[in-house]
């Protein structure tokens, strides 16, 4: 290679770092600013199930009461078409009975059984008195000032239209948001009510982290406004020590390194 083209190599390469970096700390010499809608530290995944059952009003009014920022919850749809708030779409881990919340009406949903597994901590289970699944709506009247993350949990588009529809209802498009890990699920949602913010989907996470360590990231638009990852380190929770090898444990902790970064949010 001559002195010319390293030089020319060299001052691109130069000069395209030093722009990126300042585009990464300054976003908005490129970009338009996001209008944050609100702010949520403290997030009660399905209503905070290693407290009370899942996804039920009492746990949803536990979270509040103990001044949760925002309730995250999940969506099925029934074969009435009412929007229940369930994290499976099918029954038998949660109620012991093996039927899917779409093959039945609403009134015919068996209640939740009286102790649940916490999928997130091996070994140890919530219980509760209120067994019964609430509705989506039931949700939005109850708390009305909370803001809520739902996760449409099927690829259905009468489910995505009746969210939608529950959402501008009860006036919440400024504290609901929705989305799923599956990148067409999100687009979705986001073609039905472009008013609502959405979640990034597993596929835009893994591109915004590629983007994000080749410097890329301050050139390409973002439509999402809610950046959501589970943390690597919870699956350390879900094994037992001796049956994670030492390969995985360092995966875990690369991972555990790459996603949890200040400089990303």
């Amino acid at each position: 290679m001559s002195p010319s083209a390293a030089i020319y190599l060299l001052s691109t390469l130069g000069g395209y770092v030093v722009t990126s970096f300042l585009l990464l700390k300054y976003p908005t010499l490129l970009h338009q600013k996001k209008k944050q809608r609100f702010l949520s530290k403290h997030i009660s995944h399905r209503g905070g199930a290693g407290e009370n059952l899942e996804n039920t009003m009492a746990a949803f009014r536990h979270a509040v009461n103990m001044g949760t920022d925002m309730l995250e919850l999940d969506c099925h749809m029934t074969k009435d078409e009412q929007v229940v708030v369930s994290h499976d779409g099918n029954l038998k881990r949660s109620t012991g009975i093996n039927v899917n919340i779409s093959d039945m009406k609403y009134c015919e949903l068996p209640p939740y059984l009286g102790k649940l597994d916490i999928t997130f901590q091996k070994g140890r289970q919530s219980e509760g008195e209120d067994k019964r699944i609430p509705l989506l709506k039931e949700v939005f009247e109850a708390f009305p000032h909370t803001p809520v993350n739902i996760d449409i949990k099927v690829n259905n588009n009468l489910l995505i239209k009746k969210v939608s529809e529950l959402v501008t209802q009860y006036k919440r498009e400024h504290l609901t948001v929705w989305g799923n890990a599956k990148y067409e699920i999100v687009e979705k949602c986001h073609k039905e009510n472009s008013d609502i913010p959405i979640l990034f989907s597993l596929q835009r996470v893994l591109l915004i982290l590629g983007l994000f360590y080749t410097g890329l990231l301050p050139f390409v638009p973002i439509c999402e406004q809610f950046f959501e990852i589970p943390m690597p380190s919870i699956i350390l929770k879900l094994k037992e020590p001796h049956s994670i090898s030492k390969s995985q444990k360092f995966l875990i902790w690369l991972a555990d390194r790459l996603l949890m970064r200040k400089s990303l949010i």
